[in-house]
């Protein structure tokens, strides 16, 4: 993706403090050491500091109930469970889906980098069924 991309699309992240966030230099930092964004984290039990991506885990977690484990999953699993979750339309998106807006600010090529593709609204599927095996 290069730097510059990353950089205008991340230019902030803001997570909690899960474990895939314990080395935040190796985000924030390229391999030649320049800067390409600044982790910051919420408060502990402030779920409302982390705004619609509070909604993103809700949508996750029904597909991977509490409890689950990610580990069986593939890169593939989790690109295909974020196509159904930012292909479902959002009404703070004026009904149109993540997916969408995205494509249309920042174009289709970084989508296919992602991983991520549109699905059609009769085939997205937000239940445990989408990665069964």
């Amino acid at each position: 993706m290069g730097t510059t991309t990353f950089q205008r699309l991340f230019p902030v992240i803001l997570t909690d403090n899960g474990s895939e966030f314990t080395n935040p230099l190796k985000l924030e930092f390229d391999d030649q050491n320049i800067r390409r964004t600044r982790i910051f984290y919420c408060d502990k039990s402030a779920p409302q500091q982390k705004g619609s991506l509070e909604n993103n885990h809700e949508f996750i977690r029904r597909i991977v109930p509490k409890g689950n484990s990610f580990d069986s999953f593939t890169q593939e699993d989790i690109n295909l469970m974020m196509s159904h979750i930012n292909s479902y339309r959002r009404r703070k998106l004026n009904d149109q889906s993540p997916i969408s807006v995205f494509s249309f600010l920042y174009g289709e090529e970084i989508l296919e980098k992602f991983g991520v593709n549109h699905i059609p609204d009769a085939e997205i599927t937000l239940r445990p069924t989408l990665l069964k095996r």
